[in-house]
């Protein structure tokens, strides 16, 4: 329940305790008491949700658009990013939750962008900001990361951002699929897995035609991954995953 449930209950207990003030008064004191009840969980659910908006939220950028040039990003009117390539991802910015507008220029230009949108970051989350498409087609489009795994353990996402490939299906190299029918700007959900180095390939759906290999991809323990498809299927920058942290 929110805190104007709590409270809507609690006015109309204490509607309820007046009404039986001097007719019944054990009534009166049964009412009351529900009252307070309500009143002091009106007030963990608002000391809750000033908690909750004060956590601090994650963000980083990936530039995942292979005909684009180096760009300078922009957070309402104010460069955070400068001369982020192809295949660059930053490091988390710290940023309160709330609605932000991002620009996205060309390198050393703030005249024309590239991309504008606003984006809305939710408390306490960790986003990555991907870049996608191609040069006349750019987005910028929110995945949200979770760096937490159990001691020992490690996990896996991937997400398909390589504009000109079909869906893929990834799989241990020469054997089982472990994200399939994966399409463009698509991510999966985590996988969790004992810490590994594996050789990885990603296949045309539903094919055994491999388009990437990946080789030795090292899984740690104590630590999340994203795997990413960026560049070309047919043309350079060619196709290549990346290997992230988070």
């Amino acid at each position: 329940m929110s805190q104007h449930d709590y409270l809507t209950k609690a006015a109309m207990y204490d509607l309820l305790s007046g009404y039986y003030k001097y007719s019944d008064p054990s009534m009166h004191v049964h009412y009351y008491q529900k009252h307070l009840k309500y009143m002091r969980l009106a007030m963990q659910a608002q000391r809750a949700d000033m908690t909750t908006s004060a956590q601090p939220s994650y963000v980083r950028v990936l530039h995942a658009v292979p005909d684009a040039p180096n760009v300078d990003v922009y957070v309402n009117g104010n460069r955070v990013l400068r001369d982020v390539a192809f295949k660059d991802v930053s490091d988390y910015l710290t940023l309160p939750a709330g609605k932000y507008h991002i620009d996205v220029y060309p390198a050393g230009t703030s005249v024309t962008t590239v991309i504008s949108k606003k984006v809305k970051i939710d408390p306490g989350k960790i986003y990555t900001l991907a870049a996608v498409g191609t040069l006349n087609k750019m987005q910028l489009l929110p995945y949200l990361d979770d760096p937490t795994v159990p001691v020992g353990e490690t996990k896996v996402k991937f997400i398909h951002l390589s504009p000109d490939a079909p869906a893929v299906d990834i799989a241990v190299k020469g054997g089982d699929v472990i994200f399939p029918d994966i399409s463009f700007k698509q991510a999966t959900d985590y996988l969790g897995l004992t810490p590994m180095t594996v050789n990885l390939e990603a296949r045309v759906a539903g094919s055994k035609n491999s388009v990437l290999s990946v080789p030795n991809v090292k899984l740690s323990p104590n630590q999340a991954y994203t795997i990413v498809a960026v560049g070309l299927a047919n043309g350079t920058p060619e196709l290549e995953a990346l290997l992230l942290k988070g």
